[in-house]
C-alpha cells in the first residue's frame, strides 16, 4: 500500500490522453500511486480507461463538490483528494468505502477532515510550512495521518517522511514538462530519484 510505496504522482494535463505516456514511465519507474486532477478537462470521462491500466492505483484530485466526488467514485477512482476541507465530501467517501485525503493547512482544518473520517489529511500547500509542521501536528494529534502536497521538492521527501508523513504528493518537481511533450528519459531519471529517496527514507 501507500506506506510501502509512499509517492503519489500528481498530474495536471491539457487533455486526459496526455496522461498515458507519462503514467507508463512512472509505473515502469516504480511509482504505484497517481492522482489525476479535475483541473484537466475530461478527466472524469477518461477515468475508467486509466483505472483499467492496472499498473497504477489511480485517484482523482482537485475535487471540491460532492457531485464531483460521486462521479469520481462511480468512475472507479481508488481514492479522492481535495484542495480544501469539505466535510460532506469526506462523509460521502467514507460511506462509499473510498479513501479520501482532504486538504487543509491549519490544525483546525486538518483535524476537521481527520475527525470526519479521512484516511489521511493533505497538508496543502506544504511548501509554505515545511516538514517541521508535520512533526508539530503529531504533538496534539499523535494518530493523525498526513500527506504533504504542493511544492514538495525531491530533496524534501526524506524530511517529510521522517516527520511522520504517510506518503508525499509530488507534482511539478517530478513531472516537469513531461505532460507538454517534454523528455520522457528525463522523467524516468526523476522517477528513479524520487522512488529511491522515498524508499531510503523509510
Amino acid at each position: 500500500g501507500l506506506y510501502e510505496h509512499p509517492v503519489i504522482a500528481v498530474l495536471r494535463a491539457r487533455a486526459p490522453h496526455d496522461y498515458d505516456h507519462v503514467l507508463d514511465v512512472l509505473a515502469e519507474g516504480g511509482v504505484r500511486f497517481a492522482e489525476v486532477t479535475l483541473s484537466t478537462p475530461g478527466t472524469l470521462d477518461y477515468l475508467p480507461t486509466l483505472v483499467a491500466r492496472g499498473d497504477l492505483t489511480v485517484g482523482v484530485g482537485t475535487i471540491t463538490t460532492v457531485a464531483e466526488a460521486e462521479r469520481a467514485i462511480d468512475g472507479g477512482a481508488a481514492y479522492l483528494v481535495t484542495p480544501v476541507t469539505v466535510v460532506p465530501i469526506v462523509e460521502l467517501a467514507v460511506s462509499r468505502g473510498v479513501p479520501v485525503f482532504p486538504g487543509g493547512l491549519t490544525p483546525t482544518e486538518l483535524y476537521a477532515g481527520w475527525q470526519a473520517g479521512a484516511s489521511a489529511v493533505k497538508i496543502f500547500p506544504a511548501q509554505t510550512v515545511g516538514a517541521a509542521f508535520g512533526k508539530h501536528l503529531r504533538g496534539p494529534f499523535p494518530d493523525l495521518q498526513f500527506v504533504p502536497s504542493g511544492g514538495v521538492g525531491l530533496n524534501d521527501i526524506p524530511a517529510w517522511l521522517a516527520a511522520g508523513a504517510l506518503a508525499v504528493s509530488v507534482g511539478g518537481p517530478l513531472i516537469g514538462d513531461a505532460l507538454r511533450g517534454g523528455d520522457l528519459d528525463a522523467l524516468a531519471a526523476r522517477t528513479h530519484e524520487v522512488v529511491a529517496a522515498a524508499e531510503g527514507a523509510r
